[in-house]
């Protein structure tokens, strides 16, 4: 008697649903090693050590920037080792790292903690996701990132004030403990027992798909495998015209967010005013990121991407002629739509033009553009500070970025392998 052999059991909830859980998780995590949570750290280690402002700054800023410059690293070892190591590796890591700065007492152990908590936080446990969400979507893939997102949101929120309470109840050395404890107990363990790297290593689909055939199976995952490796989407326009594109809001982003207080305050507002702008950036950005990952289903990303240029030239417009209350709050309101629908396409366009297969590699540069940019965009605002005692003339000069981002994502429409080829 023949024996039959029974097929994988595929459930209706799809695992990967599952993934854009520990994805967000990753995320949220990501915080101990984000501005917004060690911004709260810095006037301790002021006050504490004695030490400069721009002291702190400069080491801050130099050791993001060194960190930058090594997360292609990280990218490759995704591709080679596969997101559920890396993620384990890393997560330990940052765990280590937060209890590094717990025992900082000299500029050059800060610079080393600074640089570890950017490079395994902000930069890898970010990075980790944006790869390992690719491998599990690709029709739903903008909703899948939409959802991951909301763990960014939650971390941004939650953070900054978990952390004040921390130090002001236990110090900021035994902070810095608990947080590595936090990331050691509770999202250790969910990579180790439930991350996989994709689908087929369980016997599934991107999607769920669920063809009815074998050979309706081995077409579709031909169809699925259309990947480039780095060295081939180099040889595109596309790769280095949308490295471009990345480049530029983070640059922009975090020039206009480090000296917004003091650009608003020029416009006589108060600090109270400026903060409550960031916020309602916020709070705009979250709803507009749900909805802009449903939106990428049905409109190609390229389009998308130049619209959130023109959008960014119309922010930078309302704050040149920002005078009042009302025309910030207009200004916040725009940059936080824009700035919702930035994080999706930046997270979508990369796997959607050069696939899952190498995915590590291709967003580790661009993740080294990004953090790079990041590193240097307050920079030129300051100096412009410095020599016109204002911000007009940097905002008005600020406008050749979008202009560029709008033109380069208008030229580079989703690359033909077979053409390029």
């Amino acid at each position: 008697m023949k024996k039959s052999v029974s097929k994988p059991i595929k459930p209706d909830f799809y695992y990967g649903w599952y993934i854009v859980i520990i994805g967000a998780m990753s995320l949220f995590f990501s915080g101990p090693g984000q501005t917004y949570s060690n911004a709260v750290f810095i006037d301790y280690y002021i006050l504490d050590f004695g030490w400069e402002r721009s002291l702190v700054s400069g080491i801050y800023s130099s050791a993001t920037l060194a960190a930058g410059f090594l997360l292609f690293l990280v990218g490759s070892s995704i591709d080679r080792f596969g997101q559920r190591t890396v993620s384990l590796t890393v997560s330990i890591l940052l765990a280590a790292a937060c209890f590094w700065n717990s025992i900082v007492v000299n500029p050059w152990m800060l610079f080393i903690g600074f640089f570890l908590i950017r490079l395994l936080g902000q930069g890898s446990m970010t990075l980790v996701p944006n790869t390992l969400i690719p491998q599990w979507f690709i029709e739903k893939r903008g909703r899948a990132f939409s959802i991951m997102m909301l763990g960014g949101f939650l971390s941004s929120t939650l953070f900054p004030p978990f952390n004040a309470w921390l130090i002001t109840s236990f110090g900021w050395e035994t902070a810095w403990r608990i947080l590595g404890v936090l990331i050691l107990f509770l999202f250790v363990p969910v990579v180790y027992f439930f991350m996989k790297n994709k689908p087929e290593e369980i016997g599934l689909l991107p999607d769920n798909k669920k063809p009815s055939t074998d050979e309706e199976e081995e077409k579709l995952k031909r169809d699925l495998d259309v990947s480039w490796t780095l060295k081939e989407a180099m040889r595109t326009k596309q790769f280095w015209l949308i490295l471009l594109c990345v480049g530029i809001p983070s640059m922009v982003n975090t020039g206009l967010t480090f000296h917004l207080i003091s650009i608003l305050g020029g416009s006589g507002l108060s600090t109270t005013a400026a903060a409550f702008i960031l916020s309602l950036m916020a709070m705009i950005g979250f709803p507009v990121t749900m909805m802009a990952g449903f939106v990428l289903e049905k409109v190609k990303v390229h389009y998308m991407f130049a619209f959130v240029f023109f959008g960014q030239f119309i922010f930078i417009i309302t704050l040149y002629f920002t005078e009042s209350f009302m025309m910030a709050v207009i200004f916040g309101l725009i940059w936080g739509f824009v700035g919702g629908m930035e994080r999706i396409v930046i997270s979508v366009i990369f796997p959607d033009y050069f696939g899952r297969r190498y995915i590590g590699s291709i967003k580790g540069v661009a993740t080294t553009v990004t953090v790079c940019a990041s590193a240097f965009g307050p920079l030129p605002f300051g100096i412009a500070y410095d020599l016109f005692s204002g911000y007009q003339e940097i905002l008005l000069l600020t406008l050749i970025f979008p202009a560029l981002g709008l033109t380069a994502s208008l030229l580079s429409p989703k690359p033909d392998k077979n053409i390029t080829a």
